[in-house]
């Protein structure tokens, strides 16, 4: 019986790196994406030699309108079936949006958003036709409040949460599952890129293991589950906000973004 294969985007570190290891523990093979050629090339000898699985690094900047179709058109030419795919790649940065680069801004949107939806398109239609596959969305708990000082992020993850519940009632029945993954704040690379080392949300309200917290996300995919949020912590005040008037739930969201001391 030849062994399913699990393709994970932004897999060279963080909740990314973690869902390889566990994939590999369950004896996926793997096909990990990300840019950083020589991390994620290392990263897929180590798996391949504890684990003994086939893992394939693909360097790509997910961020180019024309990656996703390579990706897929790559993976067909060398016979690569996909049984579940996980967008994890994304990113936010921290800022006010008038201040904003415009290609920070666009950069977003075409990560967290165009390249997740082009994904999940192109490797959903073969799902379809067989009757099996699973697909996990990671948005992350700001999808539940708009994000003052990350408005584009959190709105980016807005859209992630809602499509993917969307799709999920489009498939039920079909033998094809889509979970969006909504993690809170967890220890890993984004914090940095996303220049909130020094927030009120990273310096004083904490954050999760990432090894915790793609667990939570790799048991609700493999249950099937639609929405999955990482925390007893994280799921009370994602749901918390469905009951606050939004003004408040907006000025709080601002007030943990802000820089302390």
């Amino acid at each position: 019986m030849t062994a399913s294969t699990a393709l994970i985007t932004g897999a060279s570190a963080g909740i990314g790196y973690e869902l390889a290891k566990l994939f590999a523990g369950d004896r996926y093979n793997l096909v990990l994406v990300a840019r950083n050629r020589a991390r994620l090339e290392q990263f897929a000898t180590e798996l391949q030699t504890q684990f003994g699985i086939s893992a394939k690094a693909v360097a790509l900047d997910l961020t180019a309108a024309s990656a996703p179709q390579l990706l897929f058109d790559q993976l067909q030419r060398d016979g690569v079936l996909v049984d579940i795919l996980v967008n994890n790649a994304g990113y936010g940065v921290l800022g006010e949006f008038a201040q904003m680069p415009e290609q920070e801004i666009l950069g977003q949107i075409h990560l967290n958003i165009t390249a997740l939806t082009l994904l999940t398109k192109l490797f959903l239609a073969p799902m379809f036709e067989r009757g099996s596959g699973k697909i996990m969305n990671v948005a992350s708990t700001a999808a539940f409040q708009p994000g003052p000082l990350m408005a584009v992020y959190y709105a980016s993850k807005a859209y992630v949460l809602s499509f993917s519940e969307a799709l999920a009632n489009e498939l039920r029945g079909s033998g094809v599952t889509i979970t969006c993954f909504c993690p809170g704040p967890t220890d890993t690379n984004f914090q940095k890129r996303a220049q909130m080392e020094n927030s009120r949300l990273f310096k004083r309200m904490g954050a999760m293991d990432a090894r915790t917290v793609a667990r939570d996300g790799y048991r609700g995919l493999m249950a099937g589950r639609p929405v999955v949020i990482s925390g007893l912590r994280n799921w009370l005040v994602a749901e918390s906000v469905r009951f606050a008037p939004r003004r408040m739930v907006t000025a709080i969201s601002r007030w943990i973004a802000e820089k302390v001391e």
